[in-house]
């Protein structure tokens, strides 16, 4: 019986470590509901052609004093950029940091979706417009910050608070999505 319940422990410990990426999580620290949720689904993974072994997480790792927060995504300039998951595209925005970029909701408008970098967006793309996982919504690029000889799609994933403020969600590994689920 001992053997079995520490067989269990180390599975659940394996998996909440395979989620955050953090030796000694626990799973109720690494995953709640909206995680959860996300978890059951196949998400896309927004570079066609990219496999999950060809992803680095980079979500830890430091750029100034803060977290990355997101992935990389390599590509060269001008591969389709497509939506990860289906739902809404929320804003389509330029900032200093990630130039060109979309945030998209998922439908149930718990989660955003941020895809930085582009160099332009698909045509037509327009705020409110419902995408569905696979639709093409812009092209890799070097716009915001990005060095001009290393094009790639910053993406991330926020869970949003209870107002649903686009701006204001809680950043999400995206990586352990694409470990388990994939759909390209």
């Amino acid at each position: 019986m001992a053997r079995l319940v520490t067989s269990i422990a180390v599975v659940f410990l394996a998996s909440a470590w395979a989620i955050t990426g953090v030796p000694g999580t626990s799973l109720a620290e690494a995953i709640d509901e909206v995680e959860a949720r996300l978890f059951a689904r196949t998400l896309a993974i927004p570079v066609p052609g990219v496999e999950p072994s060809q992803l680095r997480d980079a979500y830890y790792d430091r750029r100034g004093a803060k977290l990355h927060e997101a992935l990389d995504i390599l590509a060269p300039r001008g591969t389709p950029v497509v939506a990860t998951d289906d739902g809404y595209v929320v804003k389509l925005f330029r900032s200093v940091p990630g130039g060109l970029t979309v945030y998209q909701s998922d439908t149930a408008n718990e989660v955003v979706f941020y895809y930085a970098h582009l160099d332009r967006y698909a045509e037509g793309l327009r705020e409110g417009q419902r995408v569905q996982r696979g639709d093409v919504i812009g092209y890799v690029g070097t716009t915001g910050n990005a060095a001009s000889d290393n094009p790639h799609l910053h993406f991330a994933i926020f869970k949003l608070p209870p107002g649903k403020e686009w701006w204001k969600g809680t950043p999400i590994n995206p990586l352990p999505f694409y470990k388990r689920h994939v759909a390209n």
